[in-house]
């Protein structure tokens, strides 16, 4: 009998919200309620691929770097990202494991260090949008950008920050171990992140490149690769709404992938928030998925039952 794989893509807010200062304790604990989420997931008979952002992670790495900057070399943001890769993934594997333990669950989990491979012609490069780190002053800021070669923007009056491209993701370099990972029923946290962001050059050598890397395209592309049953995408709401934020908002259960493309082209679902999300979903069901659900945390064992949450289905 053919096992059923799930993958579950999460925010790094998950584990350092906006209202909490980052303390290592807080994100522990952040880690086991994440982890009961996950671990329920294998308990309704799924094998389990993790993908989790490290938006403000990365973040806090950037600004203790720059703080330490005349002691200590700083690293470029492909480092910070496997910086962070590590760090998270040993927050959610440990506290996983104590969950599977306290459940009598005989399973092994394990954070892969993964690459993602993202064109080097890719258009994204010559327009970097994506601000990262710490707000810096307009003198500091110039300073760096002749320096480091940095594009640095105003970031709505608030400072001075760097920005970097936000390329979409084409392959990912340990895919297979993935696949082999989780087909021997390990759960297996990669890409967190994104990802770390590489180009193939000209002599087809891997480079690491500074940019981000949405997660949700790269969690799709790891659902398609390995292909999954089931590709689940938490975010802050309960279902997908359309007009949402006004009177109007009104809930979807179901949406198939034609709808959904439809309301895209609309402008129902912002770049900046659902969009990336339901274009992730768009793509997984056009390459032979069978079904996307996108739920918030405090409604994901509602959704498995089908009493919350919004499905993308093929038709």
């Amino acid at each position: 009998m053919k096992q059923k794989i799930a993958l579950i893509a999460f925010g790094g807010n998950a584990l350092l919200p906006e209202n909490q200062r980052g303390l290592e304790e807080e994100q522990m604990r952040n880690a086991q309620r994440a982890a009961r989420l996950m671990v329920h997931v294998v308990h309704k008979g799924y094998e389990l691929i993790i993908v989790h952002g490290n938006g403000p992670q990365v973040g806090n790495l950037l600004i203790q770097m720059e703080e330490a900057v005349t002691k200590v070399p700083p690293f470029s943001l492909d480092v910070c990202d496997a910086m962070t890769e590590g760090s998270m993934g040993f927050m959610l594997e440990k506290a996983i494991i104590n969950e599977l333990r306290t459940r009598s669950i005989d399973k092994e989990v394990v954070t892969v260090l993964t690459q993602v491979v993202v064109d080097r012609e890719d258009p994204a490069f010559a327009e970097p949008t994506k601000p990262v780190g710490p707000f810096y002053t307009k003198y500091r800021a110039q300073i760096l950008a002749k320096e480091k070669k940095w594009k640095m923007v105003d970031d709505a009056g608030r400072g001075y920050r760097k920005v970097v491209p936000s390329p979409r993701p084409i392959d990912v370099v340990p895919k297979w171990i993935i696949r082999d990972l989780v087909s021997a029923g390990r759960i297996v946290i990669a890409a967190g992140g994104g990802g770390i962001p590489i180009i193939i050059d000209g002599r087809g050598l891997f480079k690491g490149v500074e940019a981000v890397i949405d997660k949700d395209y790269v969690a799709s592309l790891i659902a398609r690769e390995v292909k999954v049953d089931l590709f689940i995408i938490l975010t802050g709401v309960e279902r997908v709404f359309l007009d949402y934020g006004t009177p109007q908002e009104r809930p979807l259960d179901v949406m198939t992938i034609a709808q959904a493309q439809e309301h895209l082209d609309q402008g129902q679902f912002p770049r900046g928030s659902m969009g990336p999300k339901i274009k992730a979903a768009i793509e997984y069901i056009q390459a032979g998925g069978q079904e996307v659900l996108i739920t918030s945390a405090s409604h994901l064992k509602a959704a498995l039952l089908r009493r919350s949450g919004t499905r993308l289905v093929a038709a």
